[in-house]
């Protein structure tokens, strides 16, 4: 069994992968403040509750943007698994050439999720990730990753306008019957939906645009669903686009 884990700054999906599906997949807080051993207790009991025999689990392959996070899921897999999981970082082979002005500053999950794109896909690609930041990624039609673009996510951005606008409640974020908003409520869903979508359809017709070919548009992460209908440039929706990813860098890099 292989045990793909993705540590992303507001959640850390985790999956497991056997004979050629995904058995199980999970999706829980990331914690900072969390020590070795409640994430290790944690780890164990989602995978009781799924009947997964920790014992049959032989590979680890993690890709993470928090690096405090690192070394206490590491001592956690450690001291619960028994096993000593591996980094997306320098020395895994990705099969990309990265053309960025610095390689090394991309972010292992928009790595591992171009991967993923590549192999499942093919290129070229525009890649949206639903995370706490909305990322847009260029893959060519060789596999090169070009680069992207980085927006503050809808829940980050929400969260500081309710923080700041003493007058302005929280809000589910969800789309709203009507675009004109008759509430301060119904204002604010029409203003958080719309104006995420616009930014969303207009940024990937400029990607497109930009590449040769006709670019298929990729939409991951926890919120792709919400503008999966309104937001017609989508060709798929994969949330375990991440996943995917991390199973094919495992495969790729296994010794």
């Amino acid at each position: 069994m292989f045990l793909a884990i993705d540590i992303g700054n507001t959640n850390t999906v985790l999956g497991i992968w056997n004979s050629g599906e995904w058995l199980w997949d999970w999706r829980i807080s990331t914690e900072r403040n969390k020590t070795p051993d409640e994430y290790g207790v944690l780890l164990a009991s989602l995978f009781a509750n799924g009947g997964v025999e920790k014992g049959n689990i032989d590979d680890v392959l993690i890709s993470s943007v928090v690096p405090p996070l690192n070394s206490v899921m590491e001592k956690a897999l450690e001291l619960y698994l028994h096993l000593k999981p591996r980094f997306v970082g320098p020395g895994i082979k990705t099969g990309l050439n990265i053309k960025t002005d610095n390689p090394r500053e991309v972010g292992a999950d928009r790595i591992v999720n171009a991967v993923a794109t590549y192999h499942l896909y093919g290129g070229p690609a525009v890649i949206v990730d639903f995370g706490t930041a909305t990322t847009f990624c260029a893959l060519a039609e060789n596999g090169e990753y070009l680069g992207g673009a980085i927006a503050p996510g809808v829940g980050i951005s929400s969260g500081a306008l309710f923080e700041k606008a003493a007058q302005l409640p929280r809000i589910n974020i969800r789309k709203p019957e009507q675009v004109i908003g008759a509430s301060t409520v119904k204002a604010l869903e029409s203003g958080i939906y719309y104006g995420f979508l616009g930014q969303i359809k207009e940024i990937v017709n400029l990607f497109k645009a930009s590449l040769p070919g006709e670019p298929k548009v990729i939409a991951t992460g926890g919120l792709a669903w919400l503008w999966e209908k309104d937001a017609d440039c989508f060709d798929i929706v994969n949330p375990r686009l991440t996943l995917e990813g991390l199973r094919f860098l495992g495969e790729m890099n296994r010794k």
